[in-house]
């Protein structure tokens, strides 16, 4: 990771977990989770966010219910594949068995794993506020 290229980090985190499936409360944990796309973005790395691409598809293969065959034939498993083109793994959020996974496969891949933003390169921890907007 000396390069200057910047690196694809996938941002892992709840979705499920805590939420009892609930519509808003999952909505709620990709917004939390894609808090941390802009000041990964803004220190020069490429943000990744494994819902932004799994939850169309899951769509699109007629899922009608979290957990049923079509949202699990997709929804790890791309985020597996995913990591494939990724560089590194965020880990943000509480507890999720989905986020540890990303983060177990990370490192057997011998892909970075940061567990805050001060670990990223690039990211200034004095200017690494959520949610804060730029003039």
């Amino acid at each position: 990771m000396t390069s200057n290229a910047p690196l694809m980090i996938l941002i892992a985190g709840p979705y499920r977990s805590g939420t009892g499936d609930d519509p808003a409360k999952l909505a709620a944990n990709v917004r939390a989770m894609e808090a941390y796309a802009l000041p990964l973005f803004r220190a020069g790395q490429i943000p990744v966010v494994g819902e932004w691409m799994a939850l169309p598809l899951v769509a699109l293969a007629g899922s009608r219910a979290i957990g049923d065959l079509a949202f699990d034939e997709i929804f790890h498993p791309l985020a597996e594949r995913l990591l494939t083109h990724c560089d590194a793994v965020l880990r943000v959020g509480g507890a999720s068995r989905g986020a540890d996974l990303m983060v177990e496969t990370a490192r057997a891949r011998g892909l970075a794993v940061f567990l805050s933003l001060r670990e990223v390169p690039g990211c200034d921890p004095l200017s690494l506020h959520l949610g804060e907007k730029r003039p």
